[in-house]
């Protein structure tokens, strides 16, 4: 009992010892510092859990779209009380009428002052006419490429070449039996034996072989003409038929193959029949030399005739067949070429347009006009000067205020007359007033080595609040286009080999990712890059010529993640401990996360 009693008392003294130093640490503050702690430490590892970001890249995008895309130049300068502007002459030339007086007012594009343009007006009658010349040449061309498609020229040369072939052989049959008869007859032999055999080449007694006897020179034409005779034979009988098979079918292949089969059948036969000419008229001229007679001289001179009668048919065959054959090739030469030279008068109409446009163009400058609305303050000319190029022709004053603007060389050289520009004014920044260019300066001003050059832009309107001196801005408007394809300029990068734009493709779109903001996104893999031609670009957009379709996205801006500015929940010691991360002062104030590049 004693022992037991021990343990008892001894735990009561624990107990009650326990709970007097539990109060203790209470009244001391040691738990509120303990409880402190701990909420701070879960707080740390809780920021880091929750509000650090995963650090990925991130992608802004963008969309093709069609659009007007304007190109413009811009610049500042002040607004005049007084516009005085000098209206020259773009030409030399006489004055032939001068259409105002001091005083008189105008509006934009009244004739101020013509010059004596019959040269100009004559160059653009001669353009005129250059113009319809080409534009029925060209005309000429495709009425001959349609006949040569359905080939008209060539079923008319082809008929014409199988008329001819058939006079020929209508009559060459007994051609060719006139010509056997004078070579191989035996009229002139005296022998007793008359051999003249063309079978087997036995010669010796042909009125061909008795010609040739009468000059050396002429020893081997018997055999010559027999050796023609027969080619010529072989190659009548080969002919014929293929022209047969021609006229028949009416193929135009067939007949040209018939012609030119003709053509060389005729080529040898007029040969053959200068070889025989040449020897029978050396016969007679040997005879006739000699002042000798001979008893058969009705045949030889009968002979002689029909010699040159046979030839004289000949070459009209054979010339009229070279034509065919001639306008064939010529005609199959015109397709081969067709292409070209349809491209070619194209051309030359392009060309001729182009010099009319120039030549009307400098017509126009042979009238003087007024440039804008306003008032002729002096007239320098007299209806009997002559002039040369940049001569005031008149002084104007505007009744509206113009604005003097100054730009630097490389932008004035993208302005000209006319042009339409945008007016902002400073001092009352919702107005916007359209105006277009009256006059540039020709000659700049050059300041601490930078040239200006100052231009006059004409108001469209009036306004009251605008006055004298006040501060304007211009935007003037030096290109646009209509309904192109543009992209933000963020979208177009280039590098040594050209422009391109980095594509999005739907399949590559992280969309198992945390929600972004916008149109920001993460890709599974890098984008796709495609090439592009550019056309016109201003300050926030470019034209896309090729390469993209209206509706394609592409990445307008990449925002990459910042592994050295990572932001982290603030330390739990203090900044005195040196950690890597400001939190804006002594308080912890906001953490700036970045946003890109």
């Amino acid at each position: 009992m004693s022992r037991a009693r021990s343990r008892q008392n001894l735990s009561e003294y624990l107990n009650k010892n326990m709970l007097n130093f539990l109060k203790n640490i209470f009244k001391s503050g040691i738990a509120k510092s303990i409880i402190v702690i701990l909420v701070l430490v879960g707080g740390y590892y809780g920021y880091k859990t929750f509000f650090v970001a995963k650090q990925v890249t991130r992608y802004v995008t963008t969309k093709a779209s069609k659009g007007t895309l304007i190109v413009s130049v811009s610049g500042s300068g002040q607004v005049s009380a007084i516009n005085q502007v000098e209206v020259k002459s773009k030409v030399s030339g006489d004055i032939k009428y001068i259409a105002v007086v001091n005083g008189q007012e105008v509006r934009a594009g009244n004739l101020i002052a013509q010059l004596d343009s019959r040269d100009a007006e004559k160059s653009v009658r001669d353009a005129e006419a250059n113009l319809e010349s080409a534009k029925l040449a060209l005309d000429k061309l495709n009425l001959q490429s349609s006949q040569q498609a359905r080939g008209d020229a060539l079923n008319i040369n082809y008929s014409n070449g199988m008329n001819i072939l058939s006079k020929l052989y209508g009559e060459f049959s007994a051609d060719l039996e006139g010509l056997k008869n004078i070579y191989f007859s035996i009229d002139l032999s005296s022998g007793s034996q008359h051999i003249c055999d063309t079978n087997y080449s036995q010669l010796d007694d042909c009125n061909i072989t008795y010609y040739s006897n009468y000059n050396k020179q002429f020893s081997t034409v018997p055999s010559q003409i027999l050796a023609l005779y027969k080619k010529i034979g072989e190659l009548y009988t080969q002919s014929i038929a293929d022209y047969q098979t021609a006229k028949i079918s009416g193929n135009n292949e067939a007949r040209s193959k018939a012609i030119k089969e003709g053509h060389d059948l005729v080529v040898q036969m007029s040969e053959m029949i200068k070889i025989s000419r040449d020897v029978v008229q050396s016969f007679q001229d040997t005879i006739i030399k000699n002042g000798g007679t001979y008893d058969k001289k009705n045949i030889v001179d009968g002979q002689i005739k029909s010699l040159a009668d046979y030839s004289t048919a000949m070459t009209g065959y054979e010339k009229d067949l070279l034509d065919v054959v001639n306008s064939a090739n010529n005609y199959f030469d015109s397709i081969a070429s067709q292409p070209i030279d349809l491209k070619s008068q194209e051309l030359s109409i392009q060309k001729s347009e182009n010099a009319l446009l120039d030549a009307k163009d400098k017509l126009a400058d042979y009238y003087v006009r007024a440039p804008f609305n306003g008032i002729i303050a002096k007239v320098n000319i007299k209806a009997t000067d002559t002039i040369s190029s940049g001569t005031s022709v008149v002084t104007m004053v505007t009744k509206q205020q113009v604005a003097e603007i100054s730009l630097n060389e490389v932008d004035i050289a993208k302005i000209k007359v006319n042009q339409k520009a945008t007016l902002t004014f400073d001092a009352v920044p919702d107005l916007s007033i359209s105006g277009n260019v009256a006059e540039i300066d020709s000659v700049g001003t050059v300041s601490q080595g930078v040239v200006t050059y100052t231009l006059k832009i004409a108001f469209d309107t009036q306004d009251p609040r605008i006055k004298p001196s006040m501060s304007v801005s211009a935007s003037i408007i030096t290109d646009s286009k209509i309904d192109v394809l543009v992209l933000p300029n963020g979208a177009v990068k280039s590098d040594k080999n050209g422009e391109y734009v980095e594509a999005i493709d739907s399949n590559n779109i992280d969309s198992s990712s945390a929600p972004v903001n916008g149109n920001e996104i993460i890709l599974i893999n890098p984008p796709r890059r495609v090439d592009v031609t550019i056309g016109l670009s201003n300050d926030t957009q470019t034209e896309i010529l090729s390469g993209v379709k209206e509706g394609d996205e592409f990445v307008s801006r990449t925002i990459l993640p910042t592994a050295a500015k990572t932001t982290t929940a603030p330390s739990i010691f203090g900044s005195s401990t040196g950690g890597a991360v400001r939190t804006g002062g002594a308080t912890g104030g906001a953490v700036r996360v970045p946003t890109g590049r």
